[in-house]
């Protein structure tokens, strides 16, 4: 979960905070435009972290390193386990029961100017060579769980970011 806040409003606050979504074709959902976070595939020769950064920049056009991700379902689910207990990956599985696929969420906060988030509201990007048709969206971060409720990745973050901060952890 990306979440831009404008650089002229006070530091360390949720005020103005905004999370950028992806809106781009998803067929298999009956959907022309679904408000997703950006997420890609993660191949045999990376990290998760340098997967999420590079989908961050071939999705958006924010370079982002790899240092700069915050993992949001480590910081959230790591906790100690003894050797009898199951080890399962420290990342959300958004259909346990139909299939193995798991996803680590991670977050990237930056302040810009508010010109530059002006920016990025409706800014057309993928690649285009691999069929990529996206646009950017940004979302006030309190209403994210709703502009993007049908992507179960924009839920989980935005649940595990709500936890966490209350807590203190980020």
């Amino acid at each position: 979960m990306i979440t831009l806040q404008p650089d002229d409003v006070p530091a360390g606050t949720e005020e103005e905070k905004q999370v950028i979504l992806t809106l781009q074709p998803r067929i298999p959902a009956g959907s022309l435009g679904m408000a997703e976070l950006p997420a890609g595939m993660l191949d045999d020769s990376g990290t998760f972290s340098g997967s999420a950064a590079k989908e961050i920049e071939e999705e958006t056009g924010l370079h982002v390193a790899v240092e700069d991700l915050i993992n949001l379902t480590e910081l959230a689910l790591s906790r100690p386990t003894s050797e009898d207990e199951e080890h399962l990956q420290q990342a959300m599985y958004p259909s346990p029961g139909g299939c193995d696929e798991f996803v680590p969420l991670f977050l990237y906060q930056k302040r810009v100017p508010r010109g530059q988030m002006k920016d990025w509201q409706g800014k057309l990007t993928g690649l285009r060579d691999y069929g990529e048709k996206i646009t950017l969206m940004l979302a006030p971060l309190g209403e994210a769980w709703k502009v993007g409720g049908r992507d179960s990745k924009v839920l989980g973050a935005w649940a595990i970011y709500q936890g966490l901060k209350s807590e203190g952890k980020i």
